[in-house]
């Protein structure tokens, strides 16, 4: 495992171990039992995990989701920090990095921001800028859905452009709420929106923004 997608493997694990399996978090639906089962099938069960992006995959997804929410919580845990078995290709270091890194930290979030009490978290900048590299090469991708023009702004001028049309939005933040803004999680991420006040509005009230 490389060292970002590592670092935030094992902060998520310790942190679903402390708030226990019953715990809120920012994917609907779900708890913390819910996502560690999500970690662990899109790891270990690729042919189920292929319903997460595919319909008709996804009654099978949720049977085998099923499945390993009943196993015991302890246990889930301990997958993750054991990671991916050597026949996943996440057990690869450069898809480890590329996508783990990402999937972890967004969850990490998602358990963080959904409690009462959550801090922000200061990431170092040698992980802001792998991230702000990723957004600019998956932007359009990550933003087709956004119901708006939707440009990415860092608060150190560099630009990306999510999503072209009119009217324009331009989200200003780190490259870590950027990346959590296009995930979905507009209403917990810390970035600032300019431009027309109706289309902040459709960003901030769409379920998804592609992902």
């Amino acid at each position: 495992m490389s060292t970002h997608a590592k670092r935030e493997r094992l902060l998520l694990a310790d942190l679903l171990e402390a708030e226990g399996p019953d715990a809120a978090t920012l994917c609907e639906g779900w708890n913390t039992r819910d996502l560690a089962a999500h970690v662990v099938v899109r790891e270990r069960r690729p042919d189920a995990a292929g319903g997460i992006l595919i319909k008709q995959l996804a009654p099978r997804l949720e049977r085998v989701m099923t499945e390993f929410t009943e196993k015991p919580y302890e246990e889930l845990i301990q997958l993750i920090r054991t990671g991916p078995p050597r026949f996943s290709p996440f057990s690869l270091k450069q898809i480890d990095e590329a996508s783990n890194a990402i999937e972890f930290y967004v969850h990490t979030e998602d358990v963080r921001r959904a409690q009462p009490d959550w801090t922000p978290r200061e990431l170092d900048p040698v992980f802001q800028d792998a991230l702000w590299s990723r957004l600019e090469r998956t932007a359009r991708l990550m933003g087709r859905g956004t119901p708006t023009g939707l440009v990415l702004r860092r608060p150190d001028g560099q630009t990306a452009v999510a999503h072209r049309g009119t009217p324009v939005v331009t989200a200003t933040g780190e490259p870590s709420e950027l990346l959590l803004f296009l995930y979905g999680r507009q209403n917990a991420a810390d970035v600032e929106l300019e431009g027309d006040k109706e289309a902040i509005t459709k960003l901030h009230d769409a379920k998804q923004l592609g992902i």
